[in-house]
């Protein structure tokens, strides 16, 4: 099955993972991305060694994830933006490009004459795209941001998961969080310009910051504080909804979570009932209507609670799976590894490291055709130098030339 974005090429001036996932993205979908990187430093993701205080890779093995989720599929070329010998080489992969990636700030970028207008000078037809982490406008289009700062912190996602009476802000459940959710925000907007292009003949300039993100994931919250006036009242974090008890998590006897998400309580409280063995509750006045219900929810949500708490989590499950409503087990990162909907969709991809190993990696969660997910390793550093620029019409001797001269790696 040919791929959506066979035919494009893509090039990256980025770092890290916000920007650089989105070319993963792009690659897993068919397009030539092409990363630029410092021939001496290379990209600084390559020196993330630890994670959460463990090493992010197996001892003799080139395979991290942490260099592989964001930079799969693509080709490394190590050339120097900074030197005018490589001014040429750069130029050529411009005009060549359909799309230009980047997230380097904006005096950076002039400083390297990557910005949008010489970009468009050599190539005025390229989708440019700058990933940020406040926004090309603004007083901090010249600030540097994580995914932990702009779209945890400063949009309100840290502050919305936080219980009433914590000494501290929750942190992101995982690494790169905002950066993933970013990257592909980044990938689907070129997939639009691209296709705009296409039928208008108008090429487009794309702006993603993680604070808009971050807001955007969070928006349900923000929507509703702009439309009260006010900030949002704190919640009991067991409960994702005030006033129903078929929401939230329960434990279970073993320890183990169920989340439950039935947003219409009455229409489920009596079959739940019954499945756990409560049919005085199921027949309960103060539960019989969905007003009754809000009004005695803590009630209800400890009658559950105690049920549900007597039970291991295989037995919660087995009653649950007999039921209509929305419930889930609550995973741990290995489970979601292997995670049967997951591998049935492909979503969890096979793919060969540099030595030939098998590894794997979560694919993005977009399907086309039917088609499960094929990903291909990422580059070693500059792996791919001679390679693109001998595309470029370049010899051995001009190559030589070059690397003698610290322009190429």
């Amino acid at each position: 099955v040919q791929k959506p974005m066979t035919g494009v090429r893509v090039l990256e001036v980025a770092q890290f993972t916000f920007v650089p996932s989105a070319g993963a993205v792009l690659a897993d979908w068919g397009a030539d991305v092409i990363k630029i990187e410092n021939p001496v430093t290379g990209d600084a993701q390559r020196g993330l060694v630890t994670v959460a205080g463990r090493s992010a890779a197996t001892p003799g093995v080139s395979f991290s994830p942490t260099v592989e989720a964001p930079n799969r599929g693509k080709r490394s070329v190590g050339l120097s933006l900074a030197l005018k010998q490589t001014r040429p080489v750069f130029e050529e992969l411009v005009r060549r490009s359909d799309v230009f990636l980047t997230n380097l700030l904006p005096q950076a970028r002039a400083k390297l004459r990557i910005d949008l207008d010489e970009v468009r000078r050599i190539n005025p037809a390229i989708v440019y795209v700058a990933g940020s982490g406040f926004g090309s406008e603004g007083p901090d289009r010249e600030t540097r941001a994580r995914d932990a700062t702009a779209f945890w912190a400063r949009a309100g996602n840290a502050d919305g998961v936080t219980p009433t009476g914590s000494e501290v802000p929750t942190g992101m459940p995982a690494g790169a969080f905002g950066d993933n959710i970013g990257g592909i925000t980044i990938a689907g907007a070129v997939a639009a310009a691209l296709y705009g292009r296409q039928t208008t003949g108008q090429t487009s300039v794309i702006d993603v910051s993680l604070l808009a993100v971050g807001a955007w994931a969070n928006q349900s919250s923000v929507n509703l504080a702009m439309l009260y006036g006010c900030p949002l009242p704190k919640i009991d974090q067991r409960t994702q909804t005030l006033g129903n008890p078929l929401t939230g998590a329960y434990r279970c006897s073993d320890d183990r979570f169920i989340q439950l998400s039935m947003l219409q309580p009455s229409r489920y409280w009596a079959s739940v009932c019954r499945l756990f063995g409560l049919d005085a509750a199921a027949a309960d006045e103060r539960f019989a209507s969905l007003e009754s219900l809000a009004t005695h929810a803590d009630d209800a949500a400890a009658l559950l609670a105690d049920a549900i708490g007597s039970r291991t989590f295989d037995e919660c499950t087995r009653l649950l799976s007999l039921l209509k409503g929305q419930w889930s087990a609550v995973q741990d990162a290995w489970e979601v590894a292997h995670d049967e909907s997951l591998i049935a969709n492909g979503r969890i991809a096979d793919l060969r490291d540099a030595q030939g190993n098998q590894q794997r990696l979560v694919a993005n969660p977009v399907k086309f055709d039917e088609a499960a997910a094929h990903l291909t390793r990422a580059p070693m550093f500059a792996e791919h130098t001679d390679e693109v620029l001998r595309e470029l019409g370049m010899n051995d001797h001009d190559l030589i030339e070059l690397k003698i001269e610290g322009a190429i790696t």
